[in-house]
């Protein structure tokens, strides 16, 4: 797996954990609504991570007439 597909897969895993916790957040479990936070803040840095990637890739590319 490429460094891009790790990201992926690890944002897919990392929203996956938190099922169970968004149901209890909604039953009204605090500690869960936190670590829903902790989640989405890590799936957020995965994000920005996944997006410089991205772009270092498509500036790199040259152009061609």
């Amino acid at each position: 797996m490429t460094k891009l597909e790790n990201q992926l897969q690890e944002m897919h895993e990392t929203l996956m954990s938190i099922t169970d916790d968004v149901e209890k957040f909604q039953h009204g479990n605090k500690s869960a609504g936190t670590r829903i936070r902790k989640a989405m803040q890590i799936v957020k840095t995965l994000a920005q991570i996944v997006r410089v990637h991205v772009q270092e890739v498509k500036n790199s590319e040259t152009v061609t007439a």
